[in-house]
């Protein structure tokens, strides 16, 4: 742009020249011979492009003059909006302001004998040329200046924030940290800044601010985050979890979810929640507190106990239920404990050997089902140790010490037939209740499956045992026949009682039939009785109604007649006679039906012969 506008005011400063140069009161820049003409046009031409090439060369180099009078005016207002840096704006504007006179100066000195070869109308042109240049500077200044300012803000101030991102801000000015610090916390400090930026734009000027893109943390589900604080004062020795403004581990946790966390306040350690399944407990152990030997205010024998209370280093006596636990690993640790029926199966080397009462080899197989009381669960754990552990320290040592000494007390034989086996079963059984109750296991079942005998007496018992069986078959065989017997007698006496009973069934039958039909027809002729007293009282009724009926219809024949009778009596009354009612009916039954009428000027005519049943003696009336 600036270009554009020093080529057309070029334009405009070699214009006038030109025609200054070409008018008669103005002497020639070069002596013509008036008698060559070609000589007088080369000398114009040259002077033409000297000026061109002069004016030009002037045009640019004002252009770099007004480019760096844009600087400085920049340069002046930035030093207006930072005024904490004022000094050395106010230098760098001097030393700019100092280069840009000398730099004029050493142009003018060499260029000045091209001004005077180029005559008075060179310098008027350079007089106008200082106007135009002052125009340009302030018309420049007001547009350069908000369009740098716009172009500065947006592209060096400005902070996106996308998604999932964080900025962390770093102070260029302020205090300096005291040693060891690497945090900013107060405002006026320089430095790395606590507070983050979330997701979103912000404007900050880089000469004050810095600031760096970081991740948010992301916690997955499933998962929880330990945080550990990287600044604050170093925490006592031995000590694992962090006070409030120490450096170390934090004691809350971070749940599944984002945060938006400074990673030069924080560093974010992700662990597997803690996952207790259906029937079983969590036993918790505390990493931190007090110890045992270390508390002052403990008994003796508090101290030799395995659990320890609340707020103490060791495993706590409260068990976690099933579930999903966001457990600090640095604080507790959860072991979990099955309290589900566990099966152990006695078999081949698992299987219990004892001397007999004779000296025979007996082994034992057999089903021990045992589970772990949920309130020693955590006792039990620590004493004795897992599943495998409950079972070789407490259960087997148990069961074989009492094999062994009960076993010892019968013969070999007792083990394989009688009631030794079932005896020794059951009190196998109750002596394991009893003696793992105490350690919190209880005993479900024992189930002796299988008693090995030795070989030396095994047949032999084999086949006393096969003759016994037998013995006892044959025995079941005649209980058998017998019972069929009578069976068979049962069935016979049953026929004939059934058949007693039918005969008797038959009879009551009958007799009950013969009942109910006197009954029925004594029913049906006292119904007939009644309803022939009902159809004679209805008649006498009826006899009643009739005579009712032709009395009161008399009575309205004859009170009617009565009024008709009146009725005349009145109207004849009226009338004078009953001879003018008669004839008053015969008019008003005549009238309606009389179409026309006959009539002459004779009096004698056909209207003569009603005369007679005229008024007034049958005279007629004028």
């Amino acid at each position: 742009m600036f270009l554009l506008t020093g080529i057309i005011q070029q334009q405009n400063l070699i214009t006038p020249i030109l025609q200054r140069g070409n008018t008669a009161g103005d002497a020639p820049a070069f002596p013509r011979e008036p008698n060559d003409n070609n000589t007088i046009c080369q000398h114009v031409l040259i002077q033409s492009m000297t000026q061109n090439f002069i004016q030009f060369s002037v045009a640019n180099f004002l252009y770099l003059l007004v480019f760096g009078f844009v600087i400085l005016a920049l340069a002046k207002i930035i030093f207006w909006m930072f005024t904490i840096f004022g000094k050395m704006l106010k230098f760098t504007y001097s030393v700019l302001k100092w280069i840009l006179i000398k730099v004029l100066n050493l142009t003018k000195r060499l260029l000045l004998p091209l001004f005077k070869l180029l005559g008075n109308s060179m310098m008027a042109s350079t007089n106008i040329s200082d106007d135009s240049i002052k125009r340009m500077f302030l018309g420049s200044v007001f547009v350069i200046v908000p369009v740098f300012i716009i172009f500065f803000i947006w592209f060096f101030c400005r902070i996106e924030l996308n998604a999932g991102k964080i900025a962390v801000l770093i102070a260029k000015t302020g205090k300096d940290l005291p040693t060891g610090e690497i945090l900013a916390l107060q405002p006026e400090q320089k430095g790395i800044q606590l507070e983050v930026l979330s997701e979103g734009r912000y404007f900050r000027n880089p000469y004050f601010w810095d600031w760096e893109e970081h991740d948010i943390t992301d916690i997955p589900a499933g998962r929880l985050g330990v945080q550990t604080r990287l600044y604050g004062s170093n925490p006592k020795p031995g000590q694992i979890i962090a006070d409030s403004g120490q450096k170390g581990i934090v004691a809350d946790i971070l749940r599944p979810g984002k945060y938006r966390i400074n990673p030069y306040a924080y560093s974010v350690e992700t662990f597997d929640a803690t996952t207790i399944p259906p029937g079983s407990v969590g036993v918790v152990t505390s990493l931190v507190g007090k110890g045992v030997l270390t508390t002052d205010n403990l008994k003796d024998r508090e101290k030799n106990l395995f659990l320890v209370h609340k707020g103490m280093k060791g495993i706590i006596p409260e068990v976690l239920d099933s579930g999903t636990y966001y457990l600090n690993p640095y604080l507790v640790t959860v072991v979990p404990i099955t309290l589900q029926s566990q099966r152990f199966e006695m078999s081949n080397d698992d299987a219990i050997s004892f001397f007999t009462q004779d000296g025979f080899t007996v082994r034992v197989e057999g089903t021990i089902e045992f589970n772990i009381a949920r309130d020693k669960a955590a006792l039990l754990t620590h004493r004795i140790g897992d599943m495998e552990d409950v079972l070789k320290k407490i259960i087997l040592p148990r069961a074989r010490g009492f094999s062994r000494i009960e076993g010892s007390k019968h013969p070999a034989i007792n083990f394989i037939v009688g009631e030794t086996r079932q005896q020794f079963q059951d009190a196998l059984e109750a002596h394991l209740r009893k003696q793992t109750e105490s350690w919190g296991v209880n005993i479900r079942s024992v189930l002796i499956r299988n008693i090995v005998p030795p070989d030396a007496i095994a047949s032999i018992i084999r086949d006393r045992e096969v003759a016994v069986q037998n013995a006892r078959k044959f025995e079941q065989q005649i209980e058998q026949a017998r019972s069929q017997a009578e069976l068979a007698r049962q069935e016979m006496l049953a026929e004939q009682n059934k058949a007693r009973v039918e005969a008797e069934t038959a009879r009551i039958l009958a007799l009950i039939a013969a009942e109910q039909d006197l009954a029925v027809k004594i029913t049906a002729a006292q119904r007939e009785l009644q309803v022939s007293m009902l159809d004679k009282d209805a008649a006498v009724f009826q006899a009643e109604a009739m005579r009712a009926k032709a009395t009161g219809e008399r009575d309205a024949i004859r009170f009617s007649n009565l009024a008709t009778a009146s009725v005349l009596k009145t109207k004849t009354q009226a009338l004078g006679s009953g001879l003018d009612l008669a004839r008053l009916e015969l008019y008003r039954k005549l009238g309606p039906n009389i179409r026309s009428i006959l009539s002459s000027d004779d009096t004698q005519g056909l209207g003569s012969l009603l005369w007679p049943l005229l008024p007034n003696n049958g005279e007629p009336t004028p």
